[in-house]
C-alpha cells in the first residue's frame, strides 16, 4: 500500500469536511460551514486558517448590512491537491481490495 500521495493537509476529519463543502459549492459562509460540520467556531477558524496556509482556500470578508460576512472558496490550487488526495485514497482502496 502506497500512502505516501495522500495529503497531510486533508488528514482531519474537519478540514476534509470543508475542502469536500468547498468543492461541492462555489462558496460557503463561516456560520454554513460550521452548521453543516458540527464544530465549535474556534475549531473551525483553526482548521480554515491551517487551508488558508497551504493556500488551499481563500477568505473573502464583507458586510451584508451591518454584519460581517466571510466566505470561503477553493483555490486552484487547492482543488488540484484535494482532487489528488481523493484520487490517492481511492487508489488506496482499489489496491487493498
Amino acid at each position: 500500500m502506497d500512502i505516501h500521495n495522500l495529503n497531510k493537509a486533508f488528514e482531519s476529519r474537519v478540514r476534509l469536511g470543508i475542502m469536500s463543502a468547498l468543492m461541492a459549492n462555489e462558496s460557503l459562509d463561516f456560520n454554513r460551514l460550521k452548521e453543516l460540520l458540527e464544530v465549535t467556531d474556534g475549531n473551525l477558524a483553526s482548521h480554515l486558517k491551517a487551508l488558508e496556509k497551504e493556500d488551499y482556500i481563500e477568505v473573502s470578508k464583507s458586510f451584508v448590512g451591518r454584519k460581517p460576512n466571510t466566505q470561503y472558496m477553493v483555490t486552484t490550487i487547492g482543488n488540484r491537491a484535494f482532487k489528488a488526495h481523493i484520487d490517492a485514497l481511492e487508489q488506496l482502496i482499489k489496491n487493498s481490495i
